[in-house]
């Protein structure tokens, strides 16, 4: 059964996660290729687009294929965050507006944004609501368990949050203390959804087809979002997919080298050559981690400068097979 928040279907429970550095639309056009039910943009600054940054609006751009499509904004300050949304809200073609509790990055919580909200409840459902109160669009809501261990409150926040109009919750089962380290906490994902009505997303080390059964048979939450576990590996979201559309994808190395090139020359055609195989340098390798041979292609795809350095670089890789 498909999946609705507010008004918006989503036809799978695989939700791609709003990743920074990596959500851009060249890597949410393969994932809707790959089947995800809906797709995040990386998280854009409310400060950003409340001076027109013309860097942030164009991470704003959306292709005609990619919906359900969800923006995700981080921010403290009311009025900024208000402004941002409502950007969103009028001025892209996103279906859903999320709004980042979950960061735990350092330049994230010096600007009392991100998990650095997880802190103060009150404050949260004022800026929250200010924001449900502004938009059209259905807004949803991406939280840690807490601050740290001392301060787990994820249940508590998931209530707030549904009481001034979310309409979604992502629960990512670590708190900020942990960054990304140790293991995801999945108990508190299956309390939150026991705790509140609307959809629950759950979220944190799910990183093949059998945790990503596991998170939703252990938790029952509504549909579980795919992170660190598909960078360079967009197959997992179509194993994901698979369970649910009744077919069976296999890929080979040649389908894997085959959409490594259509990432980089998607994101040529977004960012330009020069920034696109500078981001491609890191990206290019996980689509063969774990393969032979792989750590001398990697070595070799850190030195490359141009999309004929890359294709270059594939190629050998596809000889030495």
């Amino acid at each position: 059964m498909p999946l609705k928040i507010g008004d918006v279907v989503i036809e799978n429970p695989v939700i791609v996660a709003p990743m920074a550095g990596v959500s851009n639309m060249a890597f949410r056009k393969i994932a809707k290729q790959f089947g995800a039910g809906m797709v995040c943009n990386e998280m854009v600054s409310d400060k950003a687009l409340f001076y027109h940054s013309l860097k942030t609006e164009e991470m704003c751009v959306s292709d005609a294929g990619e919906h359900p499509l969800s923006f995700q904004v981080f921010g403290h300050d009311i009025e900024t965050v208000v402004f941002a949304a409502k950007y969103l809200d009028e001025q892209t073609d996103c279906d859903i507006i999320d709004f980042n509790m979950g960061c735990p990055v350092n330049k994230v919580i010096k600007a009392k944004a991100g998990s650095y909200l997880m802190k103060d409840i009150e404050y949260a459902k004022e800026l929250v609501g200010a924001i449900v109160q502004n938009v059209k669009k259905p807004v949803t809501v991406k939280m840690r368990l807490g601050f740290d261990e001392d301060h787990i409150n994820c249940v508590e926040m998931a209530k707030a949050m549904e009481s001034v109009g979310v309409k979604a919750i992502t629960l990512h089962g670590r708190t900020r203390s942990q960054m990304y380290n140790g293991h995801a906490d999945w108990s508190y994902i299956k309390k939150v959804k026991e705790a509140v009505s609307i959809p629950v997303i759950g979220n944190g080390d799910v990183r093949s087809v059998e945790d990503f059964k596991r998170m939703l048979e252990e938790t029952g939450c509504d549909a579980v979002m795919l992170g660190r576990g598909i960078i360079g590996n967009p197959f997992l979201i179509q194993e994901c997919a698979d369970l649910y559309s009744g077919q069976n994808h296999e890929f080979s190395i040649e389908d894997r080298m085959d959409i490594c090139l259509q990432h980089a020359n998607d994101l040529c055609a977004q960012k330009g050559e020069k920034v696109a195989i500078r981001e491609m340098r890191g990206l290019a390798s996980w689509y063969f981690k774990g393969l032979p041979n792989s750590h001398a292609f990697k070595n070799a795809m850190s030195s490359i400068n141009t999309l004929v350095d890359l294709k270059a670089v594939l190629e050998l890789y596809k000889a030495s097979l």
